[in-house]
């Protein structure tokens, strides 16, 4: 532990450090065959998982670390845990049941009793859940989200398609955006049993992260009753867009420590087979570490700036697109240095490799972080002098 790091912050990172070496061996099971997890959801680290991110006043009593309890509510808290058990596995974090962005989702928009009935489902038992925005052709776009909640004879009715949802295939209770009304004001967020008539999911091929079970959806005229409209006591302005743009930048820290967690397996893994290393390899390796630590501290800036105000997401942007590159450079670094066919001797280091690139897809690709930091340096909400991090 550094000298200015929070002791509560190196408590958690030493249990899921420990939790972690659970899930280790298995890597290449989930890799081969992501519906492995559901023999796993007794490992530590997938219960806590499994409510992170519910409040204490829902009755979620996670268990205490050094004397603290770890609700994960809090950007800081979820990076460290995200970075453990990404170091550790990510096949494995990415396949495991919680509210994930569904739930920072309801906690932005849900009422009091809509957050009970969630969280209530949530702590009943392990359930998958989805954060359905993006759709065919149209992206995360809100002016050309197509699909519509519209007015049926008996209530509410969802329909349309959306396109590269996590654990959508798998996931049990849905966040849905829909267009309810023209215009960005027109966008609505609504919860959805996904068991009722109407839902279908089914899971794309994919080549890393294989655990996220990134799905498509069809939804054909599922009902959603009143009372499961979210943000229905909140002003137009604090529902659709304004809604999931907060969701991402909270989230998107995480997304940042993730790969933070490949690039340091990564790193493990490349020492750990290279016992012996020249001058030149040596170096090479001390030069990640320091950029590891120094992209760490970054992300932690940016879920600090998040925690403090859920708009100011544009250090997130810096951290993910930084925290992904490295992500890449560390599994071909690691590759180059166990010489020609490395990919094909080490299974493990292969799928590193693919889960690694696989990041730059997670909440936004390099282009778009780019834009927002543009953005946020027209604004004015990025500061030219700020120094960077240690």
């Amino acid at each position: 532990m550094s000298r200015t790091e929070d002791p509560r912050l190196a408590a958690l990172a030493g249990r899921m450090r420990e939790w972690g070496e659970d899930l280790r061996p298995l890597a290449l099971e989930i890799d081969r065959d992501p519906e492995a997890v559901r023999h796993h959801l007794h490992l530590p680290a997938l219960r806590y998982l499994a409510a992170m991110g519910i409040p204490a006043e829902y009755g979620h009593t996670p268990e205490p670390v050094d004397g603290h309890r770890f609700h994960g509510v809090s950007a800081l808290e979820r990076v460290v845990v995200m970075e453990e058990l990404a170091a550790a596995e990510v096949g494995a974090l990415v396949a495991a049941p919680g509210p994930w962005l569904a739930g920072v989702a309801v906690g932005l928009l849900a009422d009091h009793r809509q957050k009970e009935w969630f969280y209530g489902r949530l702590l009943a038992e392990p359930l998958w859940t989805c954060f359905a925005l993006t759709e065919p052709d149209r992206g995360s776009d809100a002016a050309a989200l197509r699909t519509s909640l519209t007015a049926g004879p008996d209530g509410l009715l969802l329909t349309g398609e959306k396109r590269y949802v996590g654990n959508a295939a798998r996931a049990r209770l849905a966040v849905v955006f829909a267009r309810s009304a023209p215009g960005p004001l027109g966008i609505t967020a609504v919860l959805v049993d996904t068991a009722d008539p109407g839902y279908r999911a089914e899971p794309l091929d994919m080549i890393g992260l294989r655990g996220a079970r990134i799905s498509t959806i069809t939804l054909d005229g599922v009902a959603v009753p009143e009372d499961r409209v979210l943000g229905r006591h909140l002003p137009p302005t604090r529902r659709g867009v304004w809604a999931f743009v907060q969701t991402f930048n909270v989230l998107r820290p995480g997304v940042a420590a993730i790969a933070v967690g490949i690039a340091r397996a990564a790193l493990e893994y490349a020492t750990a087979q290279r016992r012996t290393l020249n001058a030149d390899e040596r170096h090479r390796l001390d030069a990640l570490g320091r950029r590891i630590a120094a992209t760490r501290s970054l992300v932690r800036q940016a879920a600090a700036a998040v925690d403090a105000r859920g708009s100011d997401g544009h250090p997130a942007s810096a951290a993910k697109l930084r925290a992904a590159r490295l992500a890449e450079e560390a599994t071909l670094t690691a590759a180059g240095l166990l010489g020609p066919g490395a990919r094909l001797a080490h299974p493990l280091l292969d799928k590193l490799a693919r889960d690694a690139r696989a990041t730059e897809f997670l909440e936004g690709t390099a282009n778009m972080q780019r834009l927002n930091l543009f953005q946020g340096l027209l604004g004015g909400r990025v500061d030219r002098a700020r120094p960077r991090p240690d």
